[in-house]
């Protein structure tokens, strides 16, 4: 998480530059759109995964990630390369990142890739939200994360997904030869199965990794980079926290991630904005 935020963090002083030059100003989106709209796709997301044939969803999915990894990588590129004729080598990296893990998805490329799409939603939706209306999304999530784990939703997606050979979650192996297995061969249902010492690789969803990330870019754009850095580092706090709760109490059981993380998020939001922005 530590690497995503540095990274993120790193791109939104570029998008804050790139938005004076062209003087686009923030939509400041209020809560309920973006409540409406995350609680929308998980609706929609669900029913897809219900009703349709996993065989049917797995080109779907397998392209919809593609996209979205291929996007991720034209943002970062854009923002990153100077000059005036950097459109088509940013177009042409984003191809082929999409298409590289289109038809080669090992792990250590899946969660590069993963990486670096989080790292421009976070600098990219950061600016779209002003920081508490972010922070009271992130703790309305909360709540859904810890519902969703309860009642098994949570890894139902994210079994019926994996099938797809499509998961938005980074993969970490026990063995870091196991970076190069393709991500077919992660299937979320035969891990949870197995006891926590005998699993050979270890789940964390991008959403875990995401909205901390947005947050602390929203921070950054409002109360600047010192109160940004807090704000994520916290949420590093909390990510670590949740780590420790699952290994030693829940003994490696499915947890949400995200309830300790936005509490942490808070607390270092709170200290930021008051004392360094």
């Amino acid at each position: 998480m530590a690497l995503a935020l540095a990274l993120s963090l790193f791109v939104a002083t570029k998008e804050k530059t790139f938005a004076a030059e062209q003087q686009v100003v923030s939509p400041d989106v209020s809560l309920w759109p973006i409540l409406l709209y995350f609680f929308g796709v998980v609706a929609v997301v669900s029913l897809i995964l219900f009703f349709i044939p996993l065989s049917k969803l797995k080109i779907f999915f397998r392209l919809l990630f593609a996209f979205m990894f291929a996007w991720g990588v034209f943002i970062v590129s854009y923002l990153l390369i100077p000059g005036h004729a950097k459109d088509y080598a940013c177009y042409a990296l984003a191809a082929v990142a999409g298409i590289i893990w289109l038809f080669w998805a090992k792990i250590w490329l899946h969660n590069t890739l993963l990486l670096v799409a989080l790292a421009a939603i976070g600098a990219t939706f950061g600016f779209m939200f002003s920081p508490w209306t972010f922070m009271i999304f992130m703790l309305v999530i909360a709540v859904y994360d810890v519902l969703a784990v309860r009642f098994g939703l949570m890894v139902w997606m994210a079994d019926r997904l994996s099938g797809t050979a499509s998961l938005p979650a980074f993969i970490f192996p026990k063995k870091t030869g196991d970076l190069n297995l393709n991500l077919k061969v992660i299937q979320v249902g035969e891990l949870k199965k197995e006891t926590a010492d005998k699993r050979e690789h270890t789940i964390l969803g991008g959403g875990d990794i995401g909205f901390p990330l947005m947050l602390s870019c929203s921070v950054y754009f409002v109360h600047g980079m010192n109160a940004a850095i807090l704000t994520g580092a916290f949420g590093v706090i909390g990510l670590i926290g949740a780590f420790v709760i699952q290994k030693v109490w829940l003994k490696g059981k499915p947890m949400p991630a995200l309830p300790p993380i936005a509490i942490m998020c808070l607390v270092g939001f709170l200290i930021g904005s008051n004392f360094l922005g």
